[in-house]
């Protein structure tokens, strides 16, 4: 920076860090928007200081610094982002209705190429994926904000101790005991089947199973599907408080309350490391699909665990960079 203004170096060099900041303040956050308003925040923060950064520190600690202060400031309400099921208990089909609440509540898809770094690093990679699955990124909203901090950075991206302290201008004994407090509430969740539900990088067996349910959902099979989901799976659907439990209960709401979306089709993505798709729904007004929802699937031997279904499309369509329609002849996105 000179006299003010941004150079182009620093731009570039700047942005070189954004999609792992995204990464980092949609952990801290729980919100995809939250986290890309934090990522901004924090680079025009850094546009504006760069006089005064002395260099003690590399580029990327001084971001990392700048991007944790943005968070903490942002959680001083003590929002914690959720999912329907950290919420409620399940609601029998008998009983269900769609109640909805407001964005703030929920914990938010993203993208993966918004916030998982291209790496060569199989293990790297891995964690990075499983650490914005959903169940851990519930797990991590559990948090106080500062713990949520130490275990992101010591446990996800593998700063060292004296390095998160400098960061957080505390001591190491301190950074150990808010990591080893945060251990605990994890491992405690885990203990009461909280536990994060992850699918292994997608085997051949794995394709397979998302193939047939792909035909089954979108030829409405409702036998078929059933083989495919294990027997505990749950279905959500953000912003709906409703969460249902169990093959029975799922399949009975999708022939009852969601019998519209028979006949639809699911355009591939990727979101929060788990296989996901873009669902369109028959729109007999205007002909062709409409968007309808985001779904985010979560799967453990062999069988589909989680079937999450984020309904605003206006919102999250765009992120994911997805068309508002399909035509009618249309089975993917071109």
């Amino acid at each position: 920076m000179t006299n003010g203004t941004v150079t182009p170096e620093l731009d570039s060099a700047l942005e070189k860090h954004r999609v792992e900041l995204t990464g980092y303040c949609y952990r801290m956050l729980g919100s995809s928007f939250e986290a890309e308003d934090a990522v901004q925040d924090t680079l025009v923060r850094a546009w504006r200081s760069y006089d005064k950064f002395e260099g003690r520190s590399s580029l990327r600690s001084w971001l990392y610094r700048i991007a944790t202060n943005v968070c903490l400031d942002m959680l001083t309400a003590g929002n914690k982002r959720a999912r329907p099921m950290d919420l409620t208990d399940s609601t029998p089909l008998a009983q269900a209705a769609l109640s909805p609440r407001p964005d703030h509540t929920w914990l938010e898809p993203m993208p993966d190429a918004r916030v998982l770094p291209s790496t060569a690093d199989p293990a790297e990679a891995a964690v990075a994926k499983e650490s914005v699955r959903l169940a851990f990124m519930a797990a991590l909203q559990q948090l106080p904000p500062k713990q949520r901090a130490v275990l992101i950075l010591r446990e996800v991206l593998a700063w060292k101790a004296s390095e998160v302290a400098e960061l957080l201008g505390t001591t190491v004994a301190s950074v150990n005991s808010a990591l080893q407090r945060a251990r605990a509430t994890l491992a405690e969740r885990e203990e009461r089947g909280d536990a994060a539900t992850v699918s292994d990088p997608l085997d051949e067996e794995q394709q397979k199973l998302l193939e047939r349910y792909v035909t089954a959902f979108e030829g409405y099979d409702m036998t078929a599907l059933t083989a495919l989901l294990h027997e505990d799976a749950v279905m959500t659907m953000p912003p709906f408080d409703l969460w249902l439990a169990g093959p029975s209960d799922i399949t009975g709401f999708m022939t009852t309350l969601g019998a519209a979306c028979a006949n639809s089709r699911l355009v591939p993505v990727s979101a929060n490391g788990l296989p996901a798709f873009a669902h369109y729904k028959p729109d007999p007004e205007a002909g062709g699909y409409a968007p309808w929802a985001v779904q985010v699937l979560e799967i453990s031997d062999g069988r589909i665990t989680g079937f999450h279904c984020f309904l605003d499309t206006k919102r999250w369509f765009p992120l994911f960079d997805l068309p508002l329609r399909l035509e009618a002849e249309t089975d993917e996105v071109q």
